[in-house]
C-alpha cells in the first residue's frame, strides 16, 4: 500500500534562504525548472551503501533535478532524515525519496525562523525560489470544504486530512503546506522513476492533484462563507503569488509524470486533476490571482 503522509507540525534546520518569482508579472508567465531524467546516476548506484547515503541523494539530484540537491544541502543537518530513507539498496532508496523529500520540505517550510502556525508561511519551491512571510490572516478549517467533494475520487486522504478530528480542523497553513511538500516528493521521484519497483511512491501524483483539490475548493468556500477572510487574503499580492505559483507547478510536475501512471500515481490523479480544471475551480483561481491560466496543452503557464 502506497505511504499517505501526513503534516509534521516539528520543525527541522535549514539554512535561510530568499526568493523572487515573477508569477504574479503581467506578462505571460510559464512555470518550469531544471531537470535532466535521463542523466547517468550509473556510477552512484554501483556505489552505493547505507553509510553514503547522502552525500548519494546529493549527487543523484545534481545531476538530475538540482532543485532536489539544493533542499537536501539545506536540511543536510536535519536529525529527522534517518526516519524517512531506506538504505538497504539504491532501488528502495529511490523510492523512498517521495517521503523523504516531501517531508524534509515539511521541515524547511515550518521552521519557526520562517513560519508562524497560521499568521505566515514559507514554502520551498524550487532552488532559486522560495517563498518566505506569507501572510495567511488565520483562516477556517478546512473541513469545512468536504461538501463540495461528491466523489471518491481522493476518499483515502480526505479521511486522513479533512475527516480526522485533528487533521480536519488546520486552516489555510495546512492546505498550503500539504501541497508544497506534494509538489517536492513528486519530481523527487519522478527524475529517479526507472529505479523504483514497489509502492512506496505510488501515490505521489494523487496526493499533488487532491492537495490543489483542497486549495481550490477552500478559495471558493473562503468566498462563499468567509466573505470577511477572503477580502483579507485577496489582498495580499505574496500569497495571491504563492496560488499561481503552486498550481502551474502542480500542472508541471503532473504532465512530467504522467508517463509513470501506475508507479507514481493510480488513474484517479489525472480524474481529480480533471475537477481542478472544472469551470468553478478554474474561475475562483482566477478571480483570487487577477490571471488567466491556460487550460490546453500548456496548462503550465498563464495567458
Amino acid at each position: 500500500m502506497a505511504v499517505l503522509l501526513v503534516l509534521s507540525l516539528t520543525p527541522g534546520t535549514a539554512a535561510a534562504a530568499v526568493s523572487t518569482a515573477p508569477a504574479s508579472a503581467a506578462e505571460p508567465y510559464c512555470y518550469e525548472e531544471p531537470s535532466q531524467p535521463q542523466a547517468d546516476v550509473s556510477d552512484l548506484k554501483a556505489r552505493f551503501t547505507s553509510a553514503n547515503w547522502m552525500q548519494t541523494l546529493q549527487a543523484m539530484y545534481k545531476r538530475r533535478w538540482p532543485s532536489g540537491e539544493a533542499l537536501a544541502i539545506a536540511q543536510a543537518k536535519d536529525p529527522y532524515w534517518n526516519q524517512f530513507v531506506r538504505k538497504n539498496s539504491f532501488e528502495a532508496f529511490a523510492e523512498s525519496m517521495m517521503v523523504a523529500i516531501h517531508e524534509e520540505t515539511h521541515m524547511w517550510d515550518l521552521d519557526p525562523s520562517r513560519t508562524r502556525w497560521n499568521v505566515h508561511t514559507a514554502a520551498w519551491i524550487d532552488a532559486s525560489r522560495q517563498a518566505t512571510a506569507v501572510p495567511l490572516h488565520d483562516g477556517f478549517a478546512r473541513k469545512e470544504i468536504l461538501p463540495l467533494i461528491t466523489d471518491k475520487l481522493s476518499d483515502s486522504m480526505d479521511g486522513i486530512y479533512l475527516r480526522d478530528r485533528t487533521q480536519g480542523d488546520y486552516h489555510l497553513q495546512g492546505v498550503l503546506a500539504e501541497l508544497n511538500a506534494g509538489l517536492t516528493g513528486l519530481p523527487a521521484v519522478t527524475v529517479v522513476q526507472e529505479y523504483i519497483k514497489g509502492v512506496g511512491a505510488s501515490n505521489a501524483r494523487d496526493i499533488a492533484a487532491t492537495n490543489l483539490r483542497y486549495l481550490l475548493l477552500y478559495l471558493r468556500v473562503a468566498k462563499d462563507r468567509h466573505a470577511t477572510y477572503w477580502a483579507r487574503i485577496k489582498n495580499e499580492p505574496k500569497l495571491r503569488e504563492l496560488v499561481l505559483t503552486q498550481f502551474l507547478r502542480t500542472a508541471y510536475w503532473l504532465e512530467k509524470s504522467a508517463p509513470y501512471t501506475g508507479k507514481l500515481g493510480s488513474v484517479n490523479a489525472d480524474k481529480i486533476t480533471a475537477t481542478n480544471y472544472s469551470p468553478q475551480n478554474i474561475a475562483i483561481l482566477e478571480e483570487f490571482t487577477g490571471r488567466k491560466v491556460r487550460v490546453d496543452t500548456q496548462k503550465h503557464c498563464t495567458t
